[in-house]
């Protein structure tokens, strides 16, 4: 006989589970106890459901597999939301395991009580409420079945209190497996075919099922078929940046060059990433329903291929199938597109080299240039949601996957969460997270946590007392008319110091080089507040030029 805590602990540690985060609950205290007794799960307790969930989300990027977070009924679920929206748009694995009230009092807006399949419906592949601890072996193997297979992402379960306490004599089930698709015969066929025949096609790279064997076959199939190669939004990790055939990132940070040789390619050759908004520059770079180019999707779930863009071939595989499957291609004509290559990597270079004017003591291009060229390939830069972001998506070469985190859903608040995870993951390697004055106020508590635990990434604080993105936007959409968009801030350093951190302030570009090396030698979790100009907006314009612009 067990409880249902002890049988839901039993069953995560058969499914391979090392690690849960948490922000300890009332309403799943069985669990807790549970896994008092555990020593094969580490947990780590957080101090807010948002860096809980942002932390297990950016564990499950990097490892592939589902990652856990507990989090309490009501409020707690309210607040790890944002975690697990990210998860949903980034394809993530996650499983979220929410307290309920008990079985006796559902239906009556008990304390705390929330509907949870109408609440995380939209944002879950999948949610169910388990009403009976027999089934408890039964419906966790099905959640990270759902979870990690297809198109990975979210899965919830809710465990009502009375549930987790209960006695059961139940059997456990088995591991769950992972299951790919792989591509048809027929379709790798037709992709030489119409390979063969394009003189200016292009291949984007993203999404989920990446690991550096499948990237190795990718290049392997790039280097082959001379095929220039693109990122989606915050997927530049996946293909060595400083490779030959690399052109660029399609996000917020593309260059009008790369923008518009999209728009010239003959042949988009698309794997796993679903084309979303930022990487289609608002669906403007392909046009749906029927993109002028000839469009080639592979993903690894049916329910995408289709949905928003018309294919000329769409092929279901996962991404490491349809890897394997095509790294050795067949002598295709190549010589056409030689030129093509060329001038993609020639505009993608001149990107890391124009380096905006300088605004302020402190230049961001510069800061960015040195972590390129001083951190090795295997270290994993974290960025939050901000226009600071872009100095890294333009000037950091990203060598190895797993090395780049970020939301692609645009959720502040995600960088020091991420940083910390990655840095509990890999404790050996370097971890720097790039966090804004806005998105560091939001979950940057969990430093907190970082020290209560001995994990010590870097982080890079810019600070220019405003929240960036949406002030460019007041400025170029509404001169003028500037309005909640600046902040009051504290002394950021002091305040990492609060905890236990170690932190300085930088205000000058010359004195990064020294500071960095302080922070990345300083045996803690370490921040660095940078001070930027307000005046350098973003790693393409200024305000001034913003405001000129619109009111022309």
């Amino acid at each position: 006989m067990r409880t249902g805590g002890q049988v839901l602990v039993d069953a995560l540690c058969i499914h391979g589970v090392d690690t849960v985060f948490c922000v300890p609950g009332e309403s799943y205290l069985p669990v807790l106890d549970a896994l008092y007794d555990c020593p094969v799960i580490r947990t780590i307790s957080c101090r807010h459901e948002s860096g809980a969930a942002n932390m297990a989300e950016a564990y499950g990027k990097l490892t592939g597999k589902p990652a856990v977070v507990l989090v309490t009924r009501g409020p707690g679920a309210c607040h790890a939301s944002v975690g697990v929206h990210i998860a949903q748009q980034d394809s993530t694995p996650m499983l979220v395991l929410i307290g309920q009230v008990d079985r006796g009092t559902r239906h009556r807006e008990a304390f705390q009580e929330i509907d949870y399949q109408a609440f995380y419906g939209p944002l879950c592949k999948w949610v169910a409420e388990v009403d009976d601890p027999a089934r408890l072996p039964e419906l966790l193997s099905q959640a990270l079945y759902r979870c990690g297979n297809g198109r990975p992402g979210p899965v919830a379960l809710a465990l009502p209190v009375d549930v987790l306490g209960e006695q059961v004599d139940v059997a456990d089930c088995q591991a769950w497996q992972a299951v790919e698709s792989a591509p048809a015969k027929g379709a790798v066929q037709q992709l030489w075919q119409l390979l063969d025949a394009a003189s200016r096609p292009l291949m984007i790279l993203g999404g989920p099922g990446w690991t550096p064997r499948i990237c190795a076959a990718i290049q392997q199939f790039a280097e082959r078929a001379c095929l220039p190669v693109l990122a989606s939004f915050r997927c530049q990790d996946r293909f060595d940046n400083s490779h030959e055939l690399y052109a660029g990132e399609l996000g917020m940070s593309a260059s009008p060059a790369l923008v518009q040789r999209v728009k010239d390619a003959d042949l988009i050759l698309c794997l796993g990433a679903r084309l979303g908004e930022q990487t289609s520059r608002d669906y403007s770079l392909l046009v749906p329903p029927k993109p002028t180019q000839k469009l080639v999707h592979v993903y690894p779930s049916c329910d995408e291929l289709g949905r928003v863009y018309q294919p000329d071939l769409a092929i279901c595989a996962s991404t490491g199938q349809f890897a394997f499957a095509i790294a050795d291609p067949p002598a295709l004509t190549t010589a056409q597109r030689t030129d093509w290559s060329r001038a993609a990597r020639l505009d993608y270079l001149s990107q890391l080299e124009q380096w905006p004017p300088c605004r302020g003591e402190l230049n961001m291009a510069e800061v960015i240039a040195h972590l390129r060229a001083t951190l090795p390939p295997e270290a994993i830069l974290t960025t939050d949601a901000g226009n600071f972001a872009g100095w890294a998506q333009r000037f950091y070469q990203f060598r190895r996957f797993p090395t780049q985190l970020g939301p692609t859903n645009g959720a502040m608040g995600y960088g020091v969460p991420a940083a910390i995870a990655a840095r509990l993951l890999n404790p050996r390697t370097p971890v720097v997270g790039m966090v804004g004055d806005g998105g560091a106020l939001m979950t940057g508590q969990e430093i907190a946590t970082a020290i209560h635990y001995g994990i010590d990434p870097v982080i890079l604080l810019i600070n220019n007392n405003l929240y960036g993105t949406i002030r460019m936007h007041q400025e170029r959409d509404y001169p003028g008319r500037i309005h909640a968009t600046d902040l009051t801030n504290p002394e950021f350093a002091i305040w990492a110091k609060s905890f236990g951190a170690y932190g300085e302030l930088v205000t000058r570009t010359d004195d990064f080089p020294q500071a960095f090396q302080r922070a990345r030698e300083a045996g803690r979790i370490a921040l660095l507040e940078l001070r930027l100009d307000a005046e350098a907006i973003s790693a393409r314009t200024t305000l001034t030029a913003l405001r000129e612009n619109a009111r022309r």
